[in-house]
């Protein structure tokens, strides 16, 4: 073995340890500040890194935080097909939720939110490693739900997994609300009723009609006004 191939097997422990070190500083910055307050040059100092050594793994404090919030979120278990789509949605949203509502991560996922609506290439990564993954598990449990007859063909995949991960955001961003199992199923159970199939055919959706909002249809007084400006 030569010094300089024995020198990198020595350093890259060390290199691994010091990222890790950065990774938990930066989460514990983060759930006491949010992304926007957190400070590199603290980090750097608590970590025991400099701070170049943190730009040349994190280009910006955005892209820290993200990969610091995954380390964390990534352990949320799997659950097995328990045949009851049900079951199954609850099995895939108690978890997580459980596993979110643990400290205070509603002001890091806002900050990170607030890259993504600006930043095209930070929100694929985000997608990639926060939505991605956890909505083909649920669109899966959908599928086979579908395939054992559970719920329609029809059913809209996309808009069933929006309407279950939608208030559970909901409520992590704004805080008006706990987080909890009862809430988890509510959500489940609403989303359920309306999409299962019907005993009454007769209900059926009503048509959309393509006009004007009635505010600003010709004649309206809102229409009216806003001509003679």
């Amino acid at each position: 073995m030569t010094e300089a191939s024995a020198t990198v097997r020595r350093g890259r422990p060390r290199n691994e340890q010091a990222r890790e070190a950065i990774l938990d500083v930066a989460m514990d910055s983060l759930l006491a500040h949010g992304v926007a307050a957190m400070n590199m040059d603290v980090v750097a100092a608590a970590a025991g890194v400099s701070k170049a050594t943190i730009y040349r793994w994190w280009p910006s404090k955005e892209t820290l935080a993200m990969d610091a919030l995954y380390r964390t979120w990534e352990s949320a278990p799997t659950t097995p097909d328990t045949g009851s789509l049900r079951d199954d949605l609850r099995n895939l949203l108690w978890p997580w939720t459980e596993l979110i509502t643990r400290r205070p991560y509603g002001r890091v996922i806002a900050g990170l939110l607030g890259h993504v609506v600006t930043d095209p290439d930070f929100a694929l990564t985000y997608r990639a490693r926060f939505l991605d993954q956890r909505r083909d598990h649920g669109r899966l449990i959908l599928q086979e739900a579908i395939a054992r007859g559970e719920i329609p063909a029809r059913t809209r995949v996309e808009t069933v997994l929006d309407m279950l991960y939608g208030p559970v955001y909901h409520r992590l961003m704004h805080g008006h609300a706990p987080l909890d199992r009862t809430f988890v199923e509510d959500i489940v159970d609403i989303v359920l009723d309306g999409i299962r199939p019907r005993t009454d055919t007769t209900i059926t959706r009503p048509q959309l009609r393509h006009e004007p909002w009635p505010s600003t249809r010709p004649g309206s007084e809102l229409h009216k006004f806003t001509e003679h400006r």
